[in-house]
């Protein structure tokens, strides 16, 4: 999708990924913006051409409904979430398990990957956000979010607790939040730092705010949200962000004034997720009826 005018977001094109046998409850792009996963309530992965729509792959292996995907920075890996209670870990290049991660009591929502994708977060309906080095254990509902700092040193969770916690990792330092950011008053459903290392957060109390983690303090509350939030993105500069959900409607909003810069209709009934490619793209996918 290319901006047009301002105010509206012109569909470059659309693609149909029509070969689940259940229904689809994540999608995540590839770095490079080439490759579109879905985690699908069937139990399987599939891997997409975005530009063609041809299937790469279908992977089994979870033996239950696999809920999130995202890839390594790096392109060279993806990870995937089930409520079998386990993390597959999968290598991109020979679409292969490389391996099962365990220790989940209950269904697992959410991983995601540091920026040099050598470490793996993951939270669920047990309550605790782990890495693979440490359990981290404080909120109080399920983790259904995270997302580590440009740095690495920091993860943040978001919580049907309401509350985002920002989790000190540096070596030596013992594994309890060292922050927690508090103004939303339903399910945190996404979080997504920027480069300058600005944290968003989106609710599904149909707000979306942009924080300094820092100082945790709220720097501005996207005004317009008419759905509960899905996903969101920064650009690459860090001057705009995306938001997608439970609606026919995309936006992009400018990061300081909190204001909607251009709005997407019509092309998806639910959008699972978005991202902007490097060279400043907006690529979405998501189910349409």
């Amino acid at each position: 999708m290319n901006s047009g005018a301002p105010g509206t977001l012109v569909v470059g094109r659309v693609k149909f990924f029509g070969r689940h046998c259940g229904e689809v409850n994540s999608s995540a792009f590839s770095p490079d913006g080439q490759t579109l996963l879905t985690a699908s309530e069937d139990g399987c992965v599939y891997g997409w051409k975005t530009q063609s729509g041809h299937l790469l792959w279908k992977l089994g292996g979870h033996t239950g409904p696999v809920k999130f995907c995202r890839f390594s920075p790096d392109g060279r890996l993806f990870a995937s979430t089930s409520c079998d209670r386990t993390i597959r870990l999968w290598d991109v290049a020979e679409a292969k398990c490389l391996q099962i991660l365990k220790g989940h009591q209950r269904s697992v929502e959410t991983v995601s990957f540091s920026p040099d994708s050598k470490q793996l977060a993951s939270g669920g309906w047990d309550k605790q956000s782990g890495q693979m080095l440490r359990h981290l254990v404080g909120h109080r509902d399920s983790v259904q979010s995270s997302d580590f700092a440009p740095s690495s040193d920091c993860l943040a969770t978001g919580s049907w607790d309401s509350t985002i916690r920002i989790w000190d990792l540096r070596a030596g330092t013992p594994a309890v939040f060292h922050r927690e950011l508090e103004g939303h008053s339903s399910n945190i459903s996404c979080l997504c730092y920027s480069a300058s290392g600005l944290l968003a957060s989106g609710s599904w109390d149909k707000t979306i705010h942009i924080w300094k983690p820092s100082a945790k303090s709220l720097l501005v509350q996207l005004k317009g949200v008419v759905t509960w939030v899905k996903s969101i993105a920064f650009s690459p500069d860090g001057l705009q962000l995306a938001s997608a959900g439970y609606s026919r409607m995309v936006k992009v909003w400018d990061c300081n004034t909190g204001r909607c810069i251009e709005t997407l209709k019509g092309a998806l009934d639910v959008a699972h997720a978005c991202t902007f490619t490097p060279d400043g793209k907006l690529l979405v996918s998501g189910a349409a009826g």
